[in-house]
C-alpha cells in the first residue's frame, strides 16, 4: 500500500519549441506543494507545472490534478508506478507520470479525480487531500 497525496490546484502539461527559453516564473516563488518538471528533447521542451505558471508561448493542455506518492521512494524498489497506473488504466483514467529522485507523480484529468482516487483506494492505496 502506498500513501498518495492529492496536491492542491490544477496543473498544465505544456509543450514548447526546442531551444525556447524557460520563463523565470517557472522556478521563482514556488509554494511548498508546487511541482514543476521540465524535459528537453530534440523535438521540444515539455513542462508540467501549476496552471498559473504555464509559459505563455507554450501549447498547453490544462485541468490536470497532481498526485504525489509520499516518499521518499527507494529507487531500487520495483513496481511502484505500475501499482498506480494499472488500477487507473482499469478504470479508464488516463495518466501522465513522472518521477524525481525521491518519489513518483501522476497527473489525472481534473474531471476524473474522483474516479482516480476511488480506483487507487480500491487497489489498496491510501489517498489524502
Amino acid at each position: 500500500m502506498l500513501d498518495i497525496a492529492v496536491l492542491p490546484g490544477e496543473y498544465a502539461v505544456c509543450q514548447m519549441a526546442a531551444g525556447s527559453a524557460l520563463p523565470p516564473a517557472l522556478s521563482s516563488g514556488l509554494a511548498v506543494t508546487d511541482v514543476v518538471t521540465v524535459s528537453w528533447t530534440t523535438d521540444g521542451i515539455s513542462v508540467i507545472c501549476p496552471m498559473d505558471r504555464a509559459p505563455q508561448q507554450a501549447v498547453v493542455e490544462t485541468a490536470w490534478r497532481c498526485l504525489r506518492v509520499s516518499g521518499p521512494v527507494d529507487l531500487a524498489v520495483t513496481g511502484t508506478l505500475a501499482s498506480l497506473v494499472d488500477p487507473l488504466a482499469g478504470a479508464r483514467v488516463n495518466t501522465v507520470a513522472f518521477s524525481t529522485f525521491d518519489t513518483d507523480y501522476l497527473l489525472v484529468p481534473a474531471v476524473r479525480l474522483g474516479e482516480a482516487t476511488t480506483a487507487l483506494t480500491r487497489a489498496g492505496h491510501r489517498v489524502v487531500g
